[in-house]
């Protein structure tokens, strides 16, 4: 059997945990630099406040509904969902961390349990060892247990928290209850599509003949449907701390027009980029740099841009993804129009001991022995001691986060004093 354990919009939860008085109040989190919301409490959805919503458009419904808005708290978060976590595998070693705020459990050698008082059990030790309250989806498969747990998010009265598929006619059930563009691993296209043939809750899907979706579809829906339909073939994935692709993209704290602004928060994207791949012992091939005026503003004329450029031999060194990426900015940049966020992605990644060499181009050697000196001095003296010529000395990225709560668990300074 496999379990879901889903956190109950986990970033309110978190932020009800040091502050009581937000219980029962409509709560919204918000994005870096206080731009869109990203969470809502039910209290907040009830009054039709929506998912992605901008809020400087919407600060006077909030308003007026009495919306309690809030900074994104992500060390609070982070912290409270490794606790989580932990108490996880206190039920079984076999974990798999899908998100922040939910995990597929599975149970071997379980057979004589009663699920239902086990499930009682993960929520009730979570409740009470950190406030978060959760629901619990116990099936035979991973597709099944996703919908086992959306029905005890759906129905806590009568479910409290947990609801196991058991059984066949309960199979079923849940089939023919669930959309079919709520399902797990069904987008809006593919809702569209499937919808266009008929096929309207889950349970139509795994009426399809499996020659036609093997036809139409990839090996994924494949596995999608024999997963609902009982017969495990979605299994557990390890969590994996080695990254595919690298990240860094933020929206300025102001519009920016002028180049040279955007070339120094660029290079320090970069930079960032640069640090994580040798913090992973990793390098890229790939550098991909992106540019985007503030879509929000219809009134000013809009511009979209992204250059990839390939690198010749795969590296980590700062001095050349912080160079390769001014250049790209520089090729995409167009005068005139207010800039209000930008990403630099690196991808291909390879061990940093381990790829094909070129016989022609290789990194200068001094740049590895350099970068680990740089590291070390700036892990020494906290924060970035060191920086490129490229990146504004005086200058450090904050975010804007005007509504942030303490961060309870994770500062010194902000731990709670009780009298």
């Amino acid at each position: 059997m496999f379990a879901l354990v889903d956190c109950n919009n986990f970033y309110a939860s978190c932020e009800r945990v040091f502050n009581p008085n937000l219980q029962g109040k409509p709560i919204a989190i918000l994005s870096n630099n206080d731009g869109c919301v990203i969470s809502r409490s039910d209290e907040a959805k009830t009054l039709g406040l929506p998912m992605g919503a901008p809020i400087f458009k919407w600060e006077s419904f909030c308003k007026a509904n009495s919306i309690h808005v809030l900074s994104s708290n992500y060390p609070l978060y982070g912290d409270m969902s490794s606790r989580v976590m932990n108490i996880l595998k206190q039920f079984t070693p076999d974990i798999e961390i899908y998100s922040i705020d939910e995990s597929f459990l599975q149970f071997k050698g379980f057979d004589n349990y009663n699920f239902n008082d086990y499930g009682n059990q993960i929520r009730t030790r979570i409740l009470k060892w950190t406030g978060i309250p959760t629901c619990v989806g116990v099936a035979p498969t991973k597709a099944l247990c996703k919908v086992a747990n959306k029905i005890a998010r759906k129905f806590p009265k009568e479910t409290k928290g947990v609801y196991v598929i058991d059984t066949e006619a309960k199979r079923i059930k849940a089939l023919k209850w669930i959309k079919i563009e709520d399902v797990w691993g069904i987008g809006r296209r593919l809702s569209k599509r499937l919808k266009a043939k008929g096929c309207l809750t889950a349970y139509h899907f795994t009426q399809l003949p499996d020659a036609w979706v093997k036809t139409n579809f990839s090996v994924v829906e494949s596995r999608l449907k024999r997963d609902l339909e009982g017969l495990p073939t979605l299994k557990l994935d390890e969590y994996d701390t080695i990254k595919k692709a690298i990240a860094t993209t933020r929206s300025f704290e102001y519009t920016y027009s002028d180049i040279d602004n955007i070339k120094e928060r660029v290079s320090t994207f970069a930079t960032s980029c640069a640090e994580k791949l040798r913090q992973q012992g990793s390098s890229c091939h790939i550098i991909v740099v992106s540019l985007s005026s503030d879509r929000h503003k219809l009134d000013l004329e809009q511009h979209r841009a992204s250059m990839r450029i390939n690198l010749s031999c795969p590296t980590n060194s700062s001095l050349i993804l912080s160079s390769c990426a001014v250049s790209a900015v520089m090729s995409i940049f167009k005068q005139g129009i207010k800039y209000k966020r930008a990403g630099v992605v690196v991808t291909g990644l390879v061990p940093e001991d381990s790829f094909q060499l070129d016989l022609f181009n290789n990194e200068n050697p001094k740049h590895k022995p350099l970068m680990q000196s740089i590291d070390y001095l700036n892990a020494k003296f906290k924060g970035n001691t060191i920086k490129l010529a490229s990146q504004d000395l005086k200058r450090t990225w904050k975010m804007r986060q005007e509504r942030l709560s303490p961060r309870y668990t994770t500062n010194i300074n902000d731990i709670i004093t009780v009298k």
